[in-house]
């Protein structure tokens, strides 16, 4: 089903770059004005340049796509970027702790994928895209001819022949090994030997891909195709304009995580504790958890979610105003008598679901239409951050919203395929895979004329 490729990767040349963590970033939709400036300051050669950032208030003009192509250019004319000589799949490794101090390390490969339409059922999404977005990519990459960043992709291999065939291929020392803002470890190698990259390749031809993150740049490919297409009269199945820079890692990988996602509600108005349970009786069971710090509540809270898991639905709630925290159950059989045959069961089974059509929508009457045009929930993978927004919002007296904190269990890895599978839809913020992978390890230039075989 899948069709993956060695390519030639564009890469920063080490005898001009001493550091490489100064030059890369995290993916451009996770970086912030502030965030932005640091980058650049750290050396005029950050991959920021290149892979602009569109930040409120920042128009992206023809002028700045241009400008990024001439900088792409330069950077090539200086041999700041050189392209490898030989057809590579990258081996890359990321070693990371979690905040339990527990120690992974993910695997996976960076090849070119061959572009499927998400009908086909060989690429398959599990989130909603949106042209706003597609259109900035879109421009930016049809103006470098570049793809400057990776789509983080699954697929299924429960022996780990995939990445058994590549680690007994690749070269002892990587081409990189640099540490993150986060203090993760990425590591990348270029294997060559003809006779793994094909036994690679042949693997994926019964596999199908799962786009873990980068929903919006596999839309703005499949966009380019589209577009080129129009230009060129069609597109070869064989064109560069037909693949896209996958990182692809496997589903049973042991260093595969998912953080949740935690749900900061800004209730319009004023609301009280009482009233807040009250609104959820005869939806859930619901057990305050009591005595200690604000910290301990909140440690509290997650180990009871983490010992109901299996079978359950649970969610916990911080209500920072009255600093109370609470243990709340899905009651049995609640989302098939609310929403019935018009919900499938896998999605009536999501804890995220429950809480964005049950809870938030119908509980406590804050529609998605609402909620997305007026900002109404803010979205956390790191909880102290949440917890800091939320008290901060509720000692500022200026303040016209009841801060709710909505603490989440993490989707499965098992989830986002089956959702996929059955060509569903998981609402916004649904998954968090942790680490990101880097932007500025690996370039795809496209070249029209060449073919990807």
């Amino acid at each position: 089903m899948a069709k993956i490729a060695p390519f030639r990767g564009l890469r920063y040349n080490l005898e001009k770059i001493k550091h490489m963590e100064d030059v890369v970033t995290p993916p451009y939709d996770v970086i912030d004005e502030k965030a932005q400036v640091a980058l650049l300051s750290k050396n005029p050669y950050n991959m920021i340049q290149l892979d602009l950032t569109k930040q409120a208030g920042d128009q992206l003009s023809t002028e700045r796509y241009e400008g990024a192509k001439a900088i792409f250019n330069r950077w090539q004319d200086e041999n700041i970027l050189c392209r490898d000589s030989e057809d590579s799949i990258y081996l890359y490794k990321i070693n990371y702790s979690l905040s339990n101090g527990r120690n992974f390390t993910r695997k996976g490969l960076v090849a070119l994928v061959g572009l499927a339409e998400f009908g086909e059922g060989i690429v398959k999404p599990h989130e909603k895209t949106f042209r706003g977005v597609t259109d900035d990519r879109l421009r930016l990459i049809d103006t470098c001819q570049a793809q400057f960043s990776q789509i983080f992709a699954l697929y299924p291999d429960p022996d780990g022949a995939i990445m058994e065939n590549l680690e007994k291929a690749c070269p002892e020392e990587p081409l990189y090994n640099v540490e993150d803002q986060d203090g993760c470890r990425h590591m990348l190698w270029a294997v060559t030997d003809r006779e793994t990259l094909d036994r690679t390749r042949n693997a994926f031809r019964e596999k199908a891909l799962y786009i873990a993150d980068g929903h919006h740049r596999y839309t703005t490919a499949l966009q380019l195709r589209e577009l080129m297409g129009k230009r060129q009269g069609k597109v070869a199945r064989d064109s560069p304009y037909n693949h896209i820079m996958m990182y692809l890692c496997p589903m049973e990988d042991a260093g595969l995580t998912v953080l949740p996602t935690h749900r900061l509600v800004h209730f319009p108005g004023t609301i009280d504790t009482a009233a807040l349970v009250e609104k959820m009786q005869g939806y859930f069971d619901i057990e305050e958890i009591g005595g200690g710090s604000r910290e301990t509540l909140i440690e509290q809270t997650l180990e009871r979610m983490e010992e109901g898991r299996g079978g359950q639905i649970l969610f916990g709630m911080y209500e920072p105003i009255a600093d109370r925290s609470f243990l709340l159950k899905l009651q049995v059989d609640v989302m098939e008598k609310i929403f019935g045959v018009d919900m499938p069961a896998v999605l009536r089974e999501l804890d995220v679901v429950v809480l964005s059509d049950l809870l938030i929508e119908r509980v406590l009457g804050l529609g998605h239409e609402k909620c997305d045009n007026e900002g109404l929930i803010s979205y956390y993978s790191d909880l102290d951050e949440a917890l800091d927004a939320a008290v901060k919002e509720a000692v500022d007296p200026s303040c016209l919203m009841s801060p709710v904190l909505f603490l989440m269990n993490n989707t499965t890895v098992e989830q986002v395929k089956q959702i996929a599978d059955e060509n569903l839809i998981m609402p916004h913020k649904s998954t968090y895979f942790y680490p990101k992978i880097l932007t500025g390890l690996l370039v795809n230039k496209i070249v029209a004329d060449e073919k990807v075989e």
